[in-house]
């Protein structure tokens, strides 16, 4: 069964193009319910995420809705935009309240996702973990 260690809605709180690489976005985000912050790098010829924009984000460890591996049908089918990664560090952190926050970095090929949110929603992630990220727009 895939497992998803991360399904919510996020809202693009900036848009920022110029970062290091030609064709690359830096997106900051928070979920819907302000659970979660994120700052993520997205090919911006292939996928555009405008601030304001809603989007259902997913991390799972397979595209495959049973597990298994083969020809079946695809979460990937459902998304617009999917980036195959590895977990390469997990740190704490404190947010402006003085709450302790996990700080999860996901690196797909070079461009990377920063992941904050409580330690009681984030305890399924591990270093070196091989994870997919798939993004709609809503």
């Amino acid at each position: 069964m895939a497992e998803f260690y991360f399904d919510e809605i996020i809202k693009v709180l900036k848009f920022d193009s110029l970062v290091v690489y030609d064709k690359v976005s830096r997106i900051n985000a928070n979920s819907e319910d302000d659970d979660f912050y994120l700052e993520l790098d997205v090919h911006a010829e292939i996928y555009q995420m405008l601030p304001g924009g809603k989007y259902r984000m997913v991390i799972s460890n397979t595209l495959h809705k049973d597990g298994s591996t083969g020809k079946q049908a695809s979460l990937a089918d459902k998304f617009e935009y999917v980036m195959h990664g590895l977990l390469y560090k997990m740190a704490e952190a404190k947010d402006a309240k003085d709450d302790v926050k996990v700080v999860v970095y996901v690196s797909f090929g070079g461009l990377q996702l920063m992941l904050k949110g409580d330690p009681l929603k984030m305890h399924k992630f591990k270093v070196d973990q091989r994870l997919f990220l798939l993004l709609r727009k809503m």
